[in-house]
């Protein structure tokens, strides 16, 4: 689906990110290095917030949280709830299709070390925004992590203390606009097992439950 946010991917907003794709792509040519653009239909009812690309997933094929380990979780459990197509997702090219559900992130670049600063934030939080105002009532916004469920209250003009993170923990940001926040899919998160998949399932089944 066409982009209609104001996203571009010529956005040069945070020096520091631009000048780092282009040392990215220097080392791996082959590589997306570009900002990410959000995958799925623009219409949507479930908008997952990621983090930002990471370096040999989203950075590399150019769409959110596809060919790195974080993905794998997040694509098995949406095709699980039907809100994907397949339960892998492994290239921009590869046919999988989002069903009412759109992924983005809340910064669009890959930052050094997957640490975006405060105002690397700040800079995409339009785009968040845009993804936000665009969504139809009754819809739910699935924070994977602080970061952005801090993006998502920014984007709302909410105040960041009344609306604290926790695991499963639901807040009711507009009459008909709830989120829903989850420990993001990482690499790091799962092999500690501080997220499970039946954690990360028990939550798209409240996603659910609010949807149906």
């Amino acid at each position: 689906m066409p982009d209609t946010t104001g996203f571009t991917l010529s956005c040069t907003l945070c020096s520091r990110l631009a000048g780092f794709l282009q040392d990215v792509k220097r080392e791996h040519p082959e590589y997306y290095c570009l900002p990410v653009p959000s995958f799925g239909d623009g219409g949507a009812h479930l908008l997952i917030v990621g983090l930002a690309p990471g370096m040999h997933g989203a950075n590399a094929t150019g769409r959110p949280f596809t060919g790195d380990h974080a993905g794998i979780l997040l694509y098995q459990t949406l095709h699980r709830f039907d809100f994907a197509s397949s339960d892998q997702s492994v290239a921009a090219d590869d046919g999988l299709l989002l069903k009412d559900c759109r992924i983005t992130n809340a910064v669009r670049c890959l930052p050094p070390q997957n640490k975006p600063t405060g105002a690397e934030v700040n800079n995409c939080n339009r785009y968040l925004q845009q993804e936000l105002a665009q969504m139809p009532p009754d819809s739910v916004v699935m924070a994977l992590g602080v970061v952005a469920h801090r993006a998502v209250i920014k984007a709302m003009g909410l105040r960041q203390n009344q609306f604290q993170f926790g695991h499963a923990a639901e807040h009711q940001l507009a009459p008909r606009l709830l989120l829903i926040d989850s420990y993001h899919c990482s690499r790091y998160n799962t092999n500690t097992r501080r997220l499970t998949t039946e954690m990360f399932e028990a939550v798209f089944a409240q996603i659910r439950s609010h949807m149906d």
